[in-house]
């Protein structure tokens, strides 16, 4: 088969296992805290909706503009590995400041530095790892790339397992350190790891048409799945009062997440990546209706695979989409996507306060939101084809 010839020729990639490694570790050192984040914020250190909030979008916004400055610039400077590795460092740092908060101002300084630098690491780190497969193994860098995120989701839902076990262990205080482990363990394999520089070749690869709608459409699936990411274990929490399953629920998904993105990577090179990026929104779309409707647990555990596509062609698809917009400015394409994923982050976290409290019904908005996405997709593909069809009549007339 295609696929495992595929898999076992990106296995043996000269550093894909540091990649692979590093990307892994990531994914554990997020998943750990991503789920109890809000919670630790209201629970641990007393701090109110609005004050979680502010706090969040603060440090996204610092996020967002070292992403995108770091972004610019970062295609001209030929070894990148150094910018990941010092922002490991600052993530650390403000790590410790935050897992001694006590105050809402100190809650801020800790996550700013905890956060401020992340999106630059994993913008970069993709960054690199084009750089590196398009050297080694250009015939299937686009599934490198695919299999290399589906390793940071895996490695994030085995954190979100990790970081509900040392919850129970040692409660917040060893969720936190799991967290800082994570960063370290990067550190270490970003120093061992041997960077690739872009080859000229590069030039020559065939991108994708630049396309405002379609940004706005990513842009809006984005919002909806940051929506989710927040709001959705502050809403189990309140129907079940219990942390620890948000992260068991999340980490259904790392048993799909590497398949799914594997066929849905092949059924964007067979078929375009437009169609299947609107088949998971539709997915997408399902699992928001049942959680707006206050189902049991067993049904928040039910839609996770079909979400799971979702989130599937979101990070690994439209993220080869967008890269491809921008396919001779690698380390800005890479920048471009992340800074989108973190917009919509900003946008989702303030769309709520139309809903008060944590109620289920919080999910009607994301999924108007992906509505919204799919009626700009589907308009486009529209506009593309009449403009096809009367630029053939044209050559027919006169042909």
């Amino acid at each position: 088969m295609t696929v495992i010839n595929d898999f076992k020729l990106f296995l043996k990639i000269k550093g894909a296992w540091i990649l692979l490694i590093g990307m892994f570790l990531y994914g554990i050192g997020t998943g750990i805290l991503a789920p109890m984040n809000a919670v630790y914020m209201r629970d641990e250190i007393g701090l109110s909706k609005i004050e979680i909030v502010s706090i969040f979008s603060i440090s996204l916004l610092l996020n967002m503009v070292t992403t995108m400055v770091v972004g610019i610039i970062s295609d001209k400077i030929k070894r990148k590995k150094r910018l990941p590795i010092f922002a490991c460092i600052v993530c650390m740092a403000g790590l410790l400041i935050y897992m001694n908060a006590a105050t809402y101002v100190i809650t801020l300084m800790g996550m700013v530095f905890a956060v401020a630098p992340s999106g630059l690491i994993m913008g970069q780190l993709f960054a690199m790892a084009r750089n590196h497969f398009m050297t080694l193994a250009p015939d299937i860098y686009e599934m490198a790339q695919i299999w290399l995120r589906a390793t940071f989701s895996v490695g994030f839902f085995t954190g979100l397992l990790v970081g509900a076990n040392l919850y129970m262990i040692g409660e917040f205080k060893s969720v936190l350190w799991g967290n800082f482990l994570g960063y370290a363990a990067l550190f270490v394999v970003l120093i061992i790891y041997k960077e690739y520089e872009a080859q000229s070749s590069i030039s020559s690869v065939k991108g994708e048409t630049f396309s405002l709608v379609m940004l706005f459409a990513l842009l809006f699936l984005a919002c909806a799945d940051a929506l989710r990411g927040l709001y959705l274990p502050l809403v189990v929490v309140q129907l079940f009062k219990a942390p620890q399953i948000m992260s068991y629920l999340w980490s259904v998904q790392a048993v799909f997440e590497l398949a799914f993105m594997t066929v849905a990577g092949y059924w964007a090179n067979k078929f375009g990546s437009k169609p299947v990026i609107m088949i998971g929104s539709i997915g997408a779309l399902i699992t928001y209706i049942l959680y707006s409707v206050q189902p049991p647990l067993w049904v928040f555990f039910l839609a996770q695979p079909l979400y799971s596509f979702f989130v599937s062609v979101l990070y690994g698809v439209a993220m080869g989409y967008v890269q491809r917009m921008f396919h001779t400015r690698i380390g800005f394409g890479s920048s471009l996507y992340v800074f989108l994923s973190q917009t919509a982050s900003l946008i989702g976290y303030f769309l709520p306060f139309f809903i008060p409290g944590y109620q289920p019904r919080i999910f009607i908005i994301p999924s108007i939101l992906v509505c919204a996405s799919i009626i700009l997709m589907v308009g486009l593909v529209f506009i593309h084809r009449v403009r096809a069809k009367k630029n053939s009549q044209s050559v027919g007339i006169t042909g």
